[in-house]
């Protein structure tokens, strides 16, 4: 199903009823009260001579990721100014006619393209977000039909910064594997070869953001994501299971860093899976853009290391296919089985179909985790 892009929507002064949320899920913290909560990690020396500075890098990491699931790091080895060509391309590309991005429509089964709230089919909620997502690595899965003509430019800086992205995650995975005593190639192997899939979110402003989010609460499925933000703010996240909410202190040029449900499975639920959600707001769009780092979809997922007196937290080995889809599937459910309020259910002319997620289910049974999409 294709939605329209949300550009006539923000000049509204309520909100379509398929995105209000429920009043548990709503954002109980502003979009700009930022917290200085989650940790900001210096890089610098993280590959140098000396083994304490290293040592004292990976320690802030392994207790961040222990504590989180998330961090952000700086002097981190991708240039500012890339970062701020990403940033324009994404701008210029969202603020195309309806038309222009529309040719670009990823529903019916296609790898890649632009979409309105969700790549999930089905879902009971709607997210206040376009987006546009594509394959990066390997370079062999690219297809360039996939990426935006315009604006102009937007191949060459891709590629530049996407391979930059890789580098990083690649560091982090070598310095999460030494921690749980692996060889440092460890996350790496376990992956097969490291997918990557770049998404640009932007979250237009919302005539009633007290109602809606930009992104649902959610883990990301991946093995680890680097996401870069503006200074607009609206990334949250929790620690507690959604009692309480911080929100993400912007710093310019920084990398949020989020371990993934891949991750948490490798390192049998030492890391945290990186619990977050986004909040919008009625003054201001905005962007950010995410670099998914993803096992091959054959990947066995099962922890690489079970420490003395620990349980495995997977009964058996499955793969990352099988666990993307229990994911899916979990996440429908969870969504549709939320009672809309009696007050608001009142202001429904028409309750929204319930799609039939046994039948969902099933459809993706061969698919690999990259095809369930809209």
């Amino acid at each position: 199903m294709t939605f329209a892009p949300l550009t006539a929507l923000v000049e509204e002064k309520t909100l379509p009823q398929s995105f209000i949320r429920i009043e548990d899920d709503r954002p109980k913290v502003a979009y700009n009260q930022f917290s200085n909560e989650i940790p900001v990690i210096s890089l610098a020396g993280i590959m140098g001579e000396s083994e304490s500075q290293r040592e004292e890098i990976s320690k802030k990491i392994v207790e961040a990721c222990e504590e989180w699931g998330m961090f952000q790091v700086i002097d981190h080895g991708v240039e500012e100014d890339l970062i701020s060509e990403m940033y324009r391309l994404s701008r210029e590309f969202f603020s195309l006619s309806d038309d222009e991005k529309l040719q670009f429509d990823m529903t019916g089964g296609k790898k890649g393209g632009y979409l309105v709230s969700s790549h999930l089919q089905g879902e009971a909620f709607h997210d206040w977000r376009e987006f546009f997502t594509f394959f990066t690595y390997p370079v062999e899965s690219r297809d360039y039909s996939r990426w935006p003509d315009k604006p102009e430019g937007w191949r060459k800086v891709t590629e530049s910064y996407t391979k930059k992205m890789m580098d990083v995650a690649c560091k982090l995975m070598e310095v999460l594997s030494e921690a749980m005593g692996l060889e440092k190639e460890a996350l790496a192997k376990a992956c097969i070869n490291v997918n990557q899939k770049l998404l640009t979110n932007f979250y237009p402003k919302c005539p009633q953001p007290e109602l809606a989010l930009g992104v649902k609460r959610h883990t990301d499925p991946s093995t680890i994501v680097l996401l870069v933000q503006d200074q607009v703010g609206g990334l949250q996240a929790t620690r507690d299971g959604g009692k309480t909410w911080v929100t993400v202190q912007p710093i310019q040029g920084a990398l949020v860093v989020n371990i993934g449900d891949h991750g948490y499975f490798l390192s049998n639920g030492r890391f945290k899976s990186a619990d977050h959600q986004v909040a919008v707001n009625s003054s201001y769009s905005r962007l950010s853009i995410a670099t998914f780092h993803n096992p091959t979809p054959e990947a066995i997922v099962y922890p690489l290391k079970i420490r003395q007196g620990e349980k495995a937290v997977l009964d058996e080995p499955i793969t990352f296919t099988e666990m993307y889809r229990r994911k899916f599937a979990n996440e429908l459910a969870v969504g549709w089985n939320k009672k809309i309020p009696s007050k608001e259910q009142q202001q429904l002319q028409q309750e929204p179909e319930k799609p039939n997620l046994h039948q969902l289910q099933q459809e993706t049974k061969l698919k690999r985790p990259e095809e369930i999409f809209v």
